[in-house]
């Protein structure tokens, strides 16, 4: 275990006052850790494969199909901002909420169960946006109005039930390795793990274009073949993320958090302190390795937003020069976006089981610097291959040429590699150095989600418009998304120390 990982205590001073230790009941509310085995946490992560299998169909195909409906390209990324802004309050307040639960069936699974049954809702709702629609008086023409209205309803209630899912099943997972250093990046490496392989999984299965022929009734008169595709993909992502669900909470063995629990440590079990107050409250308190990691995580989410809102987007367009609705191009570059992140996630994978030894062996944040700067990069030769497609002069009247869609591939294929650290890093990082506020595990990474939302509203805000300032194409936005990762690289080597290699902890 490496000693700058250690929890940091933060000490009064004679000008500031002790720190307050707010309620946390995060460890009477868990098996003792000598009990928790490495399968535990492999099922208890194993949610996150199939929430990721839904998010997969969602970065991948949501874009080109909002256009689809009618909605400019300059507007596309406004639609998601309802992400963003259900993550800047929804995730903090269920990881509050989940902190203080006292539900007999545990703290955080509840909010599992009820965000997993929400984004099947949810889910269902966006794959028959079209049908609703029609139903309610849209017609054949390039907007579809009530299409849309539905469409972003089952949307907001996807991003919702998402952040109502993920906090707290990262949570429980800090729960059951009780913050020590090793064990916390072990379990969010395989939270990253199972992220990959429902990657994999969703990319997969939404670069398939013959869904509707297994599900032939998902073909209607208001729902083409690409609409009966993508409907097809969310009936196989509810199955799935109904089995993930059942084998997470039925590995979790929670213990309900009652007085007796909260006595125990000295605290008062009838904590009505207003939330917002609360969060608000504990940002002066933050120790600065705290806000370098909330700093460096903010940088690196301006880097990412563009890729995620555009990335399929960028292989129809600016790679094999097709629109949403006119020919077969943009639809052929949209499958073949989504097989470039079906590798992405292959790689995802790799690095996510590689990343405790990497983390040993150089430091967290020596690692996290490095994925930035690479990441960098590959937004840099994104926009580079943009260039040399467009004058080719090949857009418009052919299909690209194989060097120009290998190259595309590979760089979505290396960007697996920094994503997998942006899923597992950070979210170690905050477990460890901020249980020395005393805060629960779930308001701790709904302070994290903050750091990483706020950076996705000015982007979903400021990307179609600045795109379009320069033209309409996606390059914009990814030059200034690598500027940002790069810049949050330097800041993390250079301000996250290395850390002195020790003998690891065993798992049992």
């Amino acid at each position: 275990m490496s000693t700058s990982d250690q929890p940091r205590h933060h000490r009064p001073t004679r000008n500031r006052p002790p720190l307050p230790r707010p309620p946390n009941p995060s460890r009477p509310a868990v098996a003792p850790r000598s009990k928790v085995s490495k399968r535990v946490l492999l099922r208890v992560a194993s949610v996150a494969c199939g929430i990721q299998f839904g998010w997969a169909l969602q970065l991948s195909l949501l874009t080109p199909y909002v256009q689809e409906l009618g909605i400019p390209h300059a507007w596309a990324s406004v639609i998601w901002l309802c992400g963003p802004l259900s993550g800047l309050f929804v995730q903090p307040l269920v990881g509050h909420s989940s902190d203080r639960c006292k539900s007999k069936y545990g703290r955080r699974r509840p909010f599992i169960v009820a965000g997993a049954v929400a984004i099947a809702i949810s889910v269902l709702i966006i794959g028959h946006a079209a049908d609703i629609g029609w139903a309610f008086g849209d017609r054949e023409g390039r907007i579809k109005p009530r299409a849309i209205v539905a469409f972003v309803l089952g949307f907001w209630i996807l991003d919702v039930a998402n952040n109502m899912t993920q906090g707290p099943c990262r949570a429980l997972l800090a729960d059951l390795t009780e913050n020590d250093n090793r064990r916390t990046r072990v379990a969010n490496g395989y939270f990253s793990l199972f992220m990959a392989v429902g990657n994999i999984l969703g990319y997969a299965t939404g670069s398939y274009n013959g869904w509707y022929k297994v599900f032939p009734f998902t073909k209607t008169v208001a729902c083409n073949v690409e609409c009966a595709n993508l409907k097809s993909a969310f009936y196989i992502d509810v199955v799935f993320i109904a089995i993930t669900t059942i084998l997470s909470i039925s590995a979790a063995h929670e213990v309900p958090l009652g007085a007796q629990a909260s006595d125990a440590h000295g605290q008062s079990s009838g904590t009505d302190e207003a939330f917002l107050t609360e969060i608000l409250g504990t940002f002066k308190y933050f120790p600065g390795s705290v806000w370098i990691i909330l700093l460096v995580t903010a940088l690196t989410w301006i880097g990412w937003f563009p890729f995620i809102l555009f990335d399929t987007d960028w292989m129809g367009r600016e790679i094999y020069g097709g629109e949403p609705n006119q020919g077969a191009s943009y639809s052929a570059g949209v499958s073949m976006g989504a097989l470039g992140l079906m590798l992405n996630s292959v790689f995802l994978g790799i690095t996510s089981v590689l990343m405790e030894k990497l983390c040993r062996k150089w430091g967290a944040g020596f690692i996290w610097g490095i994925s930035n700067i690479i990441m960098a990069i590959c937004f840099l030769a994104m926009i580079a291959t943009s260039f040399v497609a467009y004058h080719i002069g090949y857009i418009g009247h052919e299909q690209p040429p194989a060097g120009i869609v290998i190259a595309a591939v590979l760089i979505f294929t290396i960007l697996g590699i920094p994503l997998a650290i942006t899923y597992s890093v950070p979210y170690a990082l905050i477990s460890i150095r901020i249980e020395s506020l005393g805060l629960g595990q779930g308001l701790s990474l709904g302070v994290l989600n903050l750091a990483i939302v706020i950076p996705q509203v000015i982007v979903s805000v400021g990307s179609g418009p600045w795109d379009q300032l320069f033209g309409g194409g996606n390059s914009p936005a990814l030059a200034v998304g690598a500027a940002a990762g790069f810049i949050g690289g330097i800041v993390a080597i250079l301000a996250i120390p290395r850390t002195r290699i020790q003998k690891p902890i065993p798992l049992p």
